[in-house]
Parts: structure tokens; sequence; C-alpha cells
């Protein structure tokens, strides 16, 4: 009966020390991995939905499905901007909680542009946070199902 006595205590202490131990702290990521990389740019490219690009590698910045493209955004696809070079900025506001930018991308549907704004970049990922837009009329854009 002492041995159980003393076991119970002994149990009962570290039970206590453990309880007592500072819990360990989640690591904090340190500033450059927590911050997204942020840039001044100017980029040029497609006003259009982001499946079509992301599953069909035959559209292009230059090369589009005019009826895929407005179906697409009709049914509520994000719009994104599609570069020459293949990549995807998905534009974002000047607030947050962020807010939609739908309606400033609309007029633009199917149409090449020059944005510029603020930059951001993580893990491959692009956003842009649009300042100024505009139409750029002189790039040649092959058209299907007009």
């Amino acid at each position: 009966m002492k041995t159980f006595l003393v076991f119970g205590l002994l149990v009962c202490n570290a039970m206590m020390g453990t309880l007592a131990l500072p819990k360990p702290q989640a690591k904090t990521p340190q500033k450059a991995e927590a911050a997204s990389q942020e840039s001044k740019t100017t980029i040029e490219g497609l006003v259009r939905d982001i499946a079509c690009p992301i599953q069909n590698l035959e559209a292009t910045a230059t090369h589009l499905s005019m009826k895929c493209l407005v179906a697409c955004a009709r049914n509520g696809s994000p719009l994104v901007i599609l570069t020459k070079d293949g990549e995807l900025y998905l534009p974002i506001s000047h607030k947050m909680p962020d807010t939609g930018q739908r309606q400033k991308l609309m007029p633009f549907l199917g149409k090449y542009v020059r944005a510029s704004g603020t930059m951001y970049e993580r893990k491959g990922a692009h956003a842009i946070m649009i300042d100024q837009i505009k139409e750029l009329k002189d790039v040649h854009l092959t058209i299907e199902d007009q």
C-alpha cells in the first residue's frame, strides 16, 4: 500500500509539473516570410474569366473564345488579367476587407488592357490593386465565336 501511495504521489507531482510548464509558443513567421512582395507595376493583358486559361492552355492573352469568356463571366467566374507570358493577375481592392472588382473590369471583358497599380506576389500568385486601366486597341486578338 505504501508503494502504491508513493507511486500515486510521484504521478500527481509529475502531472502538476507538466501543467505548470509554459505552453510552447507557436512559431511566429519572420517578417520577410509573413509579408508578400509588393511593388508598383504596369501590366498588359487580356481581361477574362479565370477558369479557361487555367484549364485550357490554348487560351492565351491574344487567342480566345468570346462566347466561352462571356458565358463564364456571366456565371460568376472571377475575372483576371492574363498576360502574354501566361501570368494571371487577380485584381484586388485598395480596401481591407477586400471588395469585388467585377464592376471595374466588366467594361474591359475580352479586351487587351494596360493596368497600373500595386502588385503583390506570394508563392507564385499575383494580385494587383488597379489605380489605372485602359484598353490597348492596337493589340491584335484572335477571337473565336464572335
